[in-house]
């Protein structure tokens, strides 16, 4: 439902993250900053900033050259969910000007002025700044599904943007599922899709509460009708730098918002690991045809349910099953011998259609419509679609 926008009086600079263009401003920290997080920062730090790391942009004119300005400026209206800006300055172009209000939310404040007028105008931009519509549910509780790799290679982000792809059209909403990446250092599912990765969770530090529904709108790539990827830059410290709070509030917010999240879990136990599968209805572990693959399905799958204590139980998907009768690879029922336990279902095999889905960006079910994985994984999904939810009831709770 619309909201409207919301009033300077219902906004507040407390625990606001603002990044500083001047020396000067630190002043102000005592005064209409007061209680905001004060980062300094330059011009050129613009021309890499991520959505949702900052709530405002304060920038002093007279610190700068104009050419400095112009790029800054520049930086923030190519920006997709740019933060608010408010330049000061007591000489200010009149090119620059035009160019700063045709910014979404931006405001020029001339000086000299006071405090009051400082923090009148601060506010007026945080208000603004509020979506018109926050993201919403279904209202009905929401659905989650982890998807896992036995083994490097398996094939779990092709199964998962599969199932998330399958739920998206079934759902024929929008906002139906988001897919998450949580290969937080070097996932691959956004190149897979043919995307951007936009989100970088350890620009929250330790502020994990700042993100909530209207911050789903900077972290999510919109894919298709009804489907939305949050991926993260490739950044090899991510798993060391991003904190296993952040992680678990990105996982909330998104059930609050979404009807189906589906999450694509790296095989390595992070800190945070046991916490989202505990989170999960279903959790499915993808194994190749291998003898290697299939002992470390079982393995991990052991892990998982011994780690969780709480009964639930993963489903093993044997990947890529080849067709023929006879061959090096073994059988469906020779497979669940090595796993001492039921396979879940088999994804047949389809290289032509997964290297083309690759290749030119998208799930396979959009450039090969009647391939054989696409009709397994429909199949797979309806038939866990139509289970009871699964969650940790501790979770749930």
């Amino acid at each position: 439902m619309p909201r409207p926008k919301s009033s300077p009086l219902d906004v507040s600079i407390e625990g606001r993250r603002v990044l500083a263009l001047g020396a000067g401003l630190g002043a102000f920290s005592q005064g209409p900053l007061a209680g905001a997080v004060l980062e300094p920062g330059s011009a050129t730090q613009l021309e890499s900033l991520s959505p949702g790391a900052y709530d405002l942009v304060l920038i002093d004119a007279d610190a700068w050259d104009a050419p400095a300005l112009a790029a800054a400026v520049k930086a923030l209206s190519s920006m997709r969910h740019a933060p608010p800006l408010l330049m000061l300055g007591e000489n200010l172009p009149a090119g620059l000007v035009r160019n700063v209000l045709r910014l979404e939310a931006a405001d020029i404040l001339e000086a000299p002025f006071t405090p009051e007028q400082l923090s009148t105008a601060m506010l007026a931009l945080l208000a603004e700044a509020q979506p018109t519509v926050a993201p919403t549910s279904s209202g009905g509780e929401s659905r989650c599904w982890g998807v896992t790799g036995a083994v490097g290679g398996a094939g779990a982000t092709t199964i998962a943007i599969e199932v998330a792809s399958v739920l998206a059209a079934q759902s024929g909403k929008d906002r139906a599922v988001c897919l998450i990446d949580l290969n937080l250092a070097d996932g691959a599912m956004a190149a897979y899709l043919g995307c951007t990765p936009t989100t970088r969770l350890a620009d929250f530090g330790q502020a994990a509460d700042r993100i909530d529904a209207s911050m789903m709108h900077a972290l999510v790539t919109p894919v298709s009708k009804g489907l939305d990827l949050i991926a993260s830059v490739r950044d090899a410290t991510a798993f060391d730098t991003v904190g296993r709070d952040a992680v678990l509030r990105m996982l909330e917010v998104a059930c609050e918002c979404y009807e189906w999240v589906i999450l694509d879990i790296p095989r390595h136990r992070r800190p945070w690991t046991l916490d989202a599968l505990s989170g999960c209805d279903e959790v499915m572990v993808i194994s190749e045809l291998t003898v290697p693959a299939l002992l470390a399905a079982r393995a991990y799958s052991d892990e998982i349910e011994d780690g969780l204590g709480t009964g639930l139980r993963p489903r093993i998907v044997l990947n890529r099953l080849a067709s023929r009768m006879f061959g090096p690879a073994p059988s469906m029922t020779e497979a669940e011998k090595a796993l001492q336990r039921k396979a879940e279902a088999g994804i047949s095999s389809d290289w032509e259609a997964a290297a083309a889905s690759a290749n030119l960006g998208g799930p396979i079910s959009q450039h090969r419509p009647k391939s054989k994985i696409v009709k397994d994984v429909q199949t797979l999904v309806e038939r866990l679609a139509s289970q009871p939810a699964r969650r940790d009831p501790a979770k749930a709770a």
